[in-house]
């Protein structure tokens, strides 16, 4: 399967909670790899980044795509 999302997190699905019209399910990730970042300039050099920075992603999102 090809998708244009760039974060893409591999893993094994522990477990399926089915509800009435959603169902929440919670997936195990094996292999983080990497997180890609599209930030604006200016916010990177306000935090002044650079190449071995110790820094956290934080994924701000409405919406979680499954894929199997």
């Amino acid at each position: 399967m090809q998708l244009s999302a760039r974060n893409q997190l591999e893993g094994k699905v522990a477990g399926v909670e089915l509800g009435a019209v959603m169902a929440n399910v919670k997936i195990e990730i094996t292999e983080p790899g990497v997180i890609t970042a599209v930030i604006t300039k200016e916010s990177a050099e306000k935090l002044g980044l650079s190449e071995g920075d110790d820094v956290t992603a934080i994924i701000k999102s409405t919406e979680v795509i499954v894929g199997k």
